[in-house]
């Protein structure tokens, strides 16, 4: 579960496929591999460089995460206003 640039590729490139990456996923798949990568960390067993890339990959799951219900919760918020502006007419 770490994301560090190969030899030879830009870490910028890497954090690009590593954004695509994660903006592939679900909301449960991101939610479980962040889980994942918690209980990793709070282990204390990873050395320092892979310590820092799960923590890398596990901000941008929680930022796709926070996305994804922040999009859900604008679509109930639409559908509760659609289903009161019908009971009204």
């Amino acid at each position: 579960m770490t994301t560090s640039a190969a030899p030879g590729r830009p870490a910028a490139r890497a954090s690009k496929a590593a954004a695509d990456d994660v903006a592939s996923l679900s909301f449960e798949a991101a939610l479980a591999e962040l889980d994942g990568i918690v209980k990793k960390l709070e282990g204390g067993q990873a050395k320092l460089e892979e310590a820092i890339a799960d923590y890398e990959r596990g901000a941008a799951l929680r930022r796709h995460c926070e996305a994804k219900l922040a999009e859900a919760e604008q679509k109930v918020q639409a559908i509760v206003s659609g289903s009161s502006l019908r009971d009204m007419a």
